[in-house]
């Protein structure tokens, strides 16, 4: 059922689960990315886990707090690797439900350490196990469910999610603070189960991935499933011609793949720009975690305690609020402006703020310049904004919506992979190199965020207003090239304005609806090779 019209999409209330539903895997992967960095300062958890001197003077050795922090990341690369064939084998909704399973074992496993730190270090790997595979999921499961008009919109709530998931850890975490003894921390980590339930549930009664269900024959529920999440009633499914035109575009896409076996080593097969994607969709993720938003994300308590702060925690609630509130812009900036110029533009300004983040730490000690440590946290907050509003829901949304059908699976968790495996690094290496070079760090970020505009403006094909199959379309024509993918339509249409306008035209209720049938859907597919 319809409930409101967007951008001549009709979108009902199964559209609107699918964005906040599904996302809960954005959420736990921020929650659990927020609580840590407030964990460890935490009295109890010193106590128990940290190297005592005297009572009361507990703390952790780089390499420990290193290792409880990077751990996570260990297990999420881990798990965006075994994301592919499960959710290749059991369908894309209960390889989620099964994740949030290995999710809640690790909260487990963390909640009943007592004294032994290697145990909870554990219990986050294992908890990462879930959230990897998660984090190679959603985004896969929400670009094939979700319609082409609104694709970046409902992608974009994964990252939105992520941003309020650490938020409210960071909230929580001061909460939590004046709980006496455990139940400090404890609480903290035993919530995550809350979020994992809501998701491993809920998703059950949502519709399979369309593309999925094709790939394994069953082709009435893959229409049936087009339907709903677009406000038509499943039983009406043939009534309407803009969803048979983008079945039939699945169905022969799925036909010629099924040909072609998707292994894991055909993702580096340089035929149809298949290594190309590949080696795209790694550098995207891996430069997104060397944005350095996790420097700020997993260190923000004590990086700005090193600024002189009194309450760092306060800060940490700034930055997670601006995280959150900036990244709603993001939605509507990658679906107004694209794919390419924000994340073009995104780089330059992030590098610019890092630039005078480490200058100003680098110049004068912030703990004894009170100014100079306020201009800190603006550029720490300014730098947030940007990375909040292009890089951190572009690359996910890419993720989504860049690779072919029959190795998307593999291709998104190699991605996701990457993603994670800088993760571990920076997790695990910041507080080493933050002890030898202080705030300087922030000039080795500020070189990855204009290496990430560099690669996106020679690499990266502007793909928003495409389907799926169009998209693989643009990137085996060879006579595209990324800067000039923005003009670029598939046959049958002039420009991509008017690709998006007779879409628009071609939705239920609307008479232009035929317009979309001169579109040959049998020469897209073969171009889709």
């Amino acid at each position: 059922m319809s409930i409101f019209s967007l951008r001549g999409l009709h979108v009902g209330w199964v559209t609107i689960m699918l964005a906040l539903l599904a996302s809960m895997g954005g959420f736990i992967f921020g929650y659990d990315t927020g609580q840590i960095s407030d964990i460890v300062l935490m009295e109890d958890f010193l106590s128990r886990f940290a190297t005592c001197t005297s009572p009361g003077n507990c703390a952790f050795s780089a390499v420990r707090e290193g290792l409880i922090v990077s751990l996570l990341s260990i297990g999420t690369l881990a798990g965006a690797l075994m994301g592919a064939p499960v959710a290749d084998w059991l369908g894309r909704r209960y390889a989620m439900t099964t994740e949030c399973g290995i999710f809640i074992i690790g909260v487990v496993v963390q909640m009943t350490s007592t004294h032994v730190w290697q145990q909870f270090a554990v219990g986050r790997l294992i908890s990462g196990l879930g959230v990897g595979a998660l984090s190679a999921a959603v985004p896969m499961y929400q670009a094939e469910t979700a319609p082409p008009q609104i694709r970046g919109t409902l992608t974009a709530t994964y990252q939105l999610f992520i941003t309020f998931g650490i938020l409210v850890a960071y909230g929580i975490s001061i909460g939590a603070r004046s709980i006496a003894q455990s139940g400090s921390w404890r609480t903290v980590v035993g919530i995550g189960i809350l979020w994992a339930l809501i998701l491993g549930i809920g998703i059950v009664f949502m519709p399979e991935s369309p593309r999925w269900l094709a790939a394994h024959g069953r082709m009435d529920e893959a229409q049936a499933s087009l339907a709903i999440t677009r406000g038509i009633p499943a039983s009406e499914a043939n009534k309407h011609h803009f969803i048979r035109h983008e079945a039939e575009g699945i169905k022969e896409n799925v036909e010629f793949e099924k040909h072609v076996k998707g292994g894991w080593l055909d993702c580096f097969k340089p035929k149809g720009k298949i290594l190309y994607r590949t080696l795209l969709g790694m550098s995207l993720q891996s430069l997104q975690q060397l944005t350095g938003a996790n420097y700020f994300f997993y260190y923000g308590a004590t990086i700005f305690s090193s600024v002189g702060l009194s309450d760092p925690f306060v800060t940490q609630i700034i930055l997670g609020a601006v995280n959150f509130v900036c990244t709603f812009g993001g939605m509507y900036v990658m679906e107004r402006f694209g794919r390419r110029l924000p994340l073009i533009c995104g780089g330059v300004w992030q590098s610019a703020w890092l630039f005078v983040f480490a200058s100003a730490g680098t110049a004068v000690d912030p703990t004894t310049h009170a100014g100079v440590g306020k201009l800190m946290i603006v550029a720490a907050c300014m730098f947030i904004l940007g990375y909040a509003m292009t890089w951190a829901p572009g690359v996910w949304i890419l993720i989504g919506e860049t690779f072919p059908t029959r190795t998307r699976a593999k291709q998104a968790s190699l991605s996701t992979a990457a993603n994670w495996m800088w993760n571990f690094l920076i997790a695990f290496f910041t507080p080493f190199i933050g002890n030898a070079i202080s705030f300087k760090y922030g000039y080795v970020f500020a070189g990855c965020n204009l290496l990430g505009a560099v690669v996106a403006y020679l690499f990266l094909y502007e793909s928003s207003g495409l389907t799926l199959e169009e998209v693989n379309m643009m990137y085996t024509d060879p006579n595209c090239k990324p800067w000039t993918s923005r003009q670029w339509a598939p046959p049958g249409y002039s420009s991509r304005q008017d690709l998006i306008e007779k879409d628009r035209g071609d939705e239920p209720n609307n008479t232009t609806g035929s317009m979309v049938e001169n579109a040959p859907v049998q020469n897209g597919t073969d171009r889709a090779i």
